[in-house]
């Protein structure tokens, strides 16, 4: 009797294949990824993730944006076994050391100094979500007010904090989280099409019966990407900085998926020119897909008194030599050459998909591209187009209200024949499902 036999006759779950056995008997249910790419990975390189029975797969996920500059990659890998190998200290809490201090330099002349921040930095614990953690509590503090706005479609974080100003029910349902002195505003475009968001908050704020008390701080993401892939515009993202501005409230971008370059630029709040009062970094700052998140704040922003705020892993030394060494990538002009190029094929790419008439939206920015499905077969489409993927070596994430969205995210140093080979996957996908 085989296993869909047995199934069938018993009613229980097929037998967990021999690779899979441990995971399944000692992992949590709350496992994801793994049912949506199952295989069992040993090695990667660049864009491409290596299968230990021998398969190969491009990878357009890169950890959900933490790997911007690939896997492995060599001139960040050096610098950290090179590290190792001097047997440099592993962990420091907040206190001073060498690797701190080179990525403070480095960060300051390759990021903060020829874009005119002068923000200071705080290292919260190991994840995004303490970023955003931190940088909530800081407002809440130097204002004296506890009230925020958050946007629909956003997605800050799993902690409790985080999960206040993240639309997702589902999420904050997990969570047990309800409003916190949050109000709820659409963002510039969604699912139900645009908005004025910014109209309509100055309605709550000039009108002294809104029941909207005057907020610490607006959140927003300049993309969001797990909201489906909607970037702001230009024009909204300064609309928004001239109202905060005005009403004396803080503005707080979160550029922990969208920053360290998946825009094109460093930060993505860069296209709009403008200058946030706070702004909260993880995912690719390390550069190497090490823990290390950060939160940057105007200078007379900083109201901590010391040890208001800790974390035991806010002092990953191995994520700040990565760091320093992705600083030195950003100011080699070949990374920039390179990043053009790739761009310029997702764009290609996205204008190939845009002339289709098969109700395929797409929405993007820099090395994030969108393909929305919700009008053209949904979540199904799209999760049949992802199961394509993975069974023809490539793996893409599903994002957007109800996973109707096909998500992008391949690394910025990504070989452009393996980006041509994973985009024509793609097309052959749509054409066929």
């Amino acid at each position: 009797m085989d296993i869909a036999e047995d199934t069938e006759t018993t009613g229980q779950d097929p037998l967990p294949e021999p690779e899979f056995k441990v995971f399944e008997e000692l992992e949590s249910e709350v496992r994801i990824y793994c049912r949506k790419f199952p295989a069992v990975f040993e090695r990667a390189k660049g864009a491409e993730l290596f299968a230990e029975d021998g398969r190969t797969f491009i990878d357009f996920f890169c950890g959900a944006g933490t790997l911007n500059y690939g896997h492995n990659n060599d001139f960040i890998k050096a610098r950290v076994t090179e590290y190792l190998a001097a047997d440099g200290i592993a962990h420091g809490l907040d206190m001073y050391t060498v690797a701190k201090r080179e990525f403070l330099d480095a960060f300051a002349d390759t990021v903060l100094r020829p874009r005119g921040l002068d923000y200071k930095a705080q290292f919260t614990g190991p994840t995004g979500t303490d970023a955003v953690e931190a940088a909530l509590k800081l407002v809440r503090k130097q204002t004296g007010r506890s009230g925020l706005v958050a946007f629909t479609g956003a997605y800050h974080g799993m902690s409790r904090g985080s999960l206040a100003v993240t639309g997702s029910r589902r999420a904050r349902r997990a969570g047990g989280v309800a409003g916190q002195d949050v109000t709820f505003v659409p963002y510039e475009d969604g699912p139900q099409g645009p908005f004025d968001s910014i109209g309509y908050l100055e309605r709550l704020l000039a009108d002294p019966s809104s029941g909207v008390d005057l907020p610490a701080a607006v959140i927003v993401e300049p993309t969001q990407l797990e909201g489906g892939v909607y970037p702001a515009s230009a024009g909204w993202l300064r609309a928004l900085r001239e109202l905060t501005e005005r009403h004396g409230i803080l503005l707080i971008l979160d550029e922990i998926q969208a920053g360290c370059g998946r825009s094109g630029r460093f930060f993505c709040f860069e296209h709009a020119g403008i200058i946030p009062d706070v702004v909260t970094l993880s995912k690719s700052l390390s550069g190497y897909g090490l823990p290390l998140s950060m939160v940057l704040f105007k200078r007379e922003l900083d109201v901590w008194e010391p040890g208001e705020h800790t974390g035991t892993f806010r002092g990953n030394q191995l994520a700040f030599v990565a760091a320093t060494a992705a600083c030195a990538l950003w100011r080699q002009e070949g990374f920039h050459t390179h990043l053009a190029a790739a761009i310029g094929r997702l764009d290609r790419f996205r204008g190939e998909l845009d002339s289709l008439a098969q109700g395929l939206v797409t929405r993007g920015s820099g090395m994030a591209l969108g393909i929305d499905l919700g009008a053209a077969g949904g979540p199904q489409r799209a999760e049949r187009l992802q199961r394509y993927a993975f069974d023809r070596g490539l793996i893409v994430e599903l994002c957007g209200r109800q996973d109707e969205v096909v998500k992008l995210l391949p690394p910025l140093t990504v070989d452009l024949a393996v980006l041509d080979r994973g985009l024509d996957v793609l097309r052959q996908g749509l054409q066929s499902i």
